[in-house]
């Protein structure tokens, strides 16, 4: 059997695993080093074990990890994403479901805090479906709303995947970081757009709210939101100026989300602790998956898998949108069946060389997976958003009502795929306005 060969059977075998629910981690560790012991021998493949959580481990830019983690929770237990909720709910309670628009926006917001999907998700729905519900909203509308927006975390920064692709790719991760911002808000705003367009066309599914709040109150509940715009103009901010990288960047976000949690009275010590323990958990989780993504490189590397694709590529004289259809096509089926964390670290090393062999930019790619992997989130069966969602409302709303209600928005967010694909510059215009680095 040539290594070629070898190579797609492990990377077969990995998906397998992973689709009959064995942990990332655990697939990918076993096939690669499977893989390493069967081309160079059991050895080789106990040492490459013994040296990648090293490696690994020691890259300074994944310290961005555990301190944007760390200060979602912080924001999440301090109390922040409630004043987020009730000011978008009294500002836009006019709006034809109003109370969804809210929870989209609210979830913008939130996720420019805590650079998790699935934290968002959490949040947002057990602020705003019980709301929703007891305003008589469908609840296919009510519980789609909140999966779909709660993916904007894996866009609007700070973002996990994108601290991911770039540790992988070398590319500078606050580029990434700052070319997720106008797609996340454009993703926003068309979820918007479609909700107010939905209940324009069906006004049963979301009943105009009985409570009508005063100037004062509106105003009032926009005050209490500072803390979130705060956090936002210290990690943006500071990467957009060049004033700090990214980690620097998520260090300082973590330092004021505690400070800000301590001032507005909502952090004790027992909240700073599960705060930390939830960070703990998160990192030491996404870590594994990662160390287990480093000897699946090695044993490619090994292979010669990358340089196979890169002369496929040339060979076949494939040109860049064929390629960019071929990771999309690729994107859209795995995100039907597995995590998204999985499918990019187990795509990354066949993408890779063939996005170099037609030079594409690497922070435009980044954001078109970072933006498939949302999709993913909310594709049935395994769309992961919506067995959040599930877990929040119990047996109220069933599974099935949930992925009713996300149709709708994965058609918005393949619109959303297509216009980044025909006009790059929604991503690359402002990466490419910063002054530094990042």
């Amino acid at each position: 059997m040539d290594s070629i060969t070898l190579a797609f059977i492990c990377m077969g075998v990995a998906i397998f695993l992973m689709a009959i629910r064995i942990p990332i981690a655990v697939a990918l560790g076993l096939s690669s080093l499977g893989g390493i012991a069967l081309l160079r021998g059991p050895d080789t493949a106990l040492r490459t074990l013994g040296s990648a959580p090293f490696d690994f481990s020691a890259s300074w830019t994944l310290s961005a990890i555990p301190m944007f983690l760390l200060m979602g929770s912080i924001a999440f237990r301090g109390g922040m994403t409630t004043s987020l909720f009730e000011a978008a709910r009294m500002w836009l309670y006019k709006l034809p479901g109003g109370l969804a628009v809210a929870a989209n926006f609210g979830a913008a917001m939130f996720a420019a805090a805590s650079g998790s999907s699935i934290a968002t998700a959490a949040a947002m729905g057990r602020l705003a479906i019980p709301e929703m519900l007891r305003f008589k909203y469908d609840p296919a509308l009510a519980t789609g709303t909140v999966a779909a927006a709660g993916t904007l975390g894996a866009m609007i920064p700070p973002s996990i995947g994108f601290v991911i692709f770039g540790w992988y790719t070398e590319t500078p991760i606050g580029k990434l970081l700052i070319a997720g911002i106008v797609p996340g808000v454009l993703n926003a705003v068309l979820f918007a757009a479609y909700i107010i367009g939905y209940c324009k066309l069906k006004p049963d599914a979301a009943p105009p709210p009985d409570d009508k709040p005063t100037t004062a109150d509106k105003f009032a509940a926009l005050g209490r939101i500072w803390p979130i715009p705060l956090l936002i103009l210290c990690v943006i901010g500071g990467i957009y100026s060049g004033l700090t990288t990214a980690t620097e960047a998520a260090a300082f976000g973590a330092f004021s989300a505690l400070i800000i949690a301590f001032l507005k009275g909502g952090m004790n010590k027992l909240a700073l602790k599960d705060s930390v323990v939830d960070a703990l958990h998160s990192t030491a989780s996404i870590f594994f998956i990662a160390v287990s993504a480093v000897l699946l490189t090695r044993f490619l590397a090994l292979c010669g898998l990358p340089q196979f694709m890169g002369s496929f590529v040339r060979d076949a004289a494939l040109g860049p949108y064929e390629v960019i259809f071929f990771m999309v096509v690729i994107y859209l089926i795995l995100g039907c069946f597995l995590d998204p964390i999985g499918i990019m670290l187990i795509t990354l090393p066949i993408l890779l060389p063939m996005w170099k062999a037609v030079g594409l930019d690497m922070v435009w790619m980044g954001v078109l997976v970072v933006m498939l992997l949302e999709i993913g989130l909310l594709t049935p069966p395994v769309g992961l958003n919506a067995f959040v969602i599930k877990t929040v409302v119990g047996d109220l709303v069933p599974l099935s009502t949930i992925f009713k209600g996300l149709l709708g928005f994965i058609a918005v967010d393949i619109v959303v795929v297509a216009l980044l694909v025909a006009f790059p510059e929604i991503s690359l215009t402002l990466p490419n306005l910063m002054l530094g680095e990042g």
